[in-house]
């Protein structure tokens, strides 16, 4: 367990809080509703990536600068600020005070726009962002030259994966699947060298298919993707394994197979997607056996569409984007029209 303190006083800015694996969604704009927060309490991660202000936009950069900084591919902007921010869950942080002059929102809170928010009371140091405007995962980000991490002394809890189902409690799709899945099918395209895949029928399919078949053209057999991680094996060719709660790492195979990497969480719901049936029941059904009562599960009433932008942010930061036939692949979707891609 670690606790985040002022670099500039050393008060205390966070509770005791373990470490785990960055959430693929965490930068996802998702619609103009408010959504719950980014971090489980009593955890934090770290953004391996530059973000935040300033931004310069790629035609700027240049090819050769995006490339030192991790992107391979054309983008619209790139972020010059440091990596390595730190989120918390807003309820796990202590000691801070908004800055009045930048709180910056759009419309239902405050995006971080004009930098970081949150000073420190002790001594009044700028050292954190909120955000949590519409569509925006809140959080409270510690700026990494402004914080310090104090060991706390006692073991880290083991992460609990608990399977996020893939529809929300609005009824719609669940945006962390959105850009799980989103992010996922980037990894596909290398693992798959660019060449189509084929589902098995079910979830699988209805999550990735739609979308796999306008990103890769069909031409050469297609190669089979099937799930595989701890307790699980399949003889497909492409194996979809879960990233390591703790340090966002891939499941390994015992067998070199090509892989590709998915949010623990929707992983672990896809490997088993227990129905539970809406309406209270006394004694119990054998495993295997579902309820056939009245209302059937929820299903929303328009296709799963993946996260457009946060596949495109993983291929082009993929070195296999470098490849011919892959930056092909990108240049084709970069450019298309949202709804030509899915």
């Amino acid at each position: 367990m670690d606790v985040f303190g002022c670099a500039g006083c050393g008060a205390a800015l966070s509770v005791p809080v373990s470490r785990v694996a960055f959430p693929e969604h965490a930068h996802q704009g998702y619609g103009h509703v408010l959504l719950p927060a980014l971090m489980e309490p009593g955890t934090y991660a770290v953004d391996p990536e530059p973000s935040g202000v300033p931004w310069r936009q790629y035609d700027e950069v240049g090819a050769e600068e995006a490339a030192a900084r991790g992107v391979y591919a054309p983008v619209y902007m790139l972020s010059f600020g440091g990596p390595g921010r730190i989120a918390l869950a807003p309820g796990d942080s202590r000691g801070l005070a908004l800055i009045p002059e930048r709180c910056e929102g759009y419309c239902l809170g405050l995006n971080g726009g004009d930098g970081p928010n949150l000073a420190c009371q002790r001594c009044g140091d700028a050292v954190a962002t909120r955000t949590d405007d519409c569509g925006i995962w809140p959080a409270v980000w510690l700026e990494p030259g402004a914080v310090r991490r104090v060991p706390g002394g006692g073991p880290a809890p083991e992460p609990s994966v608990r399977a996020t189902p893939p529809i929300d409690q609005d009824g719609g799709w669940d945006g962390r699947w959105r850009a799980a899945v989103g992010a996922a099918l980037a990894h596909l395209v290398v693992a798959g060298e660019g060449e189509p895949v084929v589902f098995p029928d079910g979830l699988l399919a209805e999550m990735f298919g739609r979308a796999a078949a306008v990103i890769l053209l069909p031409g050469r057999p297609a190669k089979s993707v099937g799930l595989a991680g701890p307790g699980l094996t399949t003889t497909a060719a492409i194996a979809l394994v879960p990233r390591d709660p703790r340090t966002g790492e891939p499941w390994q195979p015992p067998a070199p197979v090509p892989t590709v990497p998915l949010a623990a969480d929707v992983w672990a719901y896809l490997a088993d997607p227990r129905e539970i049936s809406p309406l209270p029941a006394s004694g119990t059904l054998p495993d295997g056996v579902l309820r056939d009562d009245y209302p059937l599960p929820p299903h929303p009433g328009y296709t799963f569409h993946p996260d457009r932008r946060l596949f495109l942010h993983t291929l082009a930061r993929h070195p296999a984007v470098r490849r011919p036939h892959i930056r092909a692949i990108y240049d084709r979707l970069w450019t298309a029209p949202n709804p030509v891609l899915w």
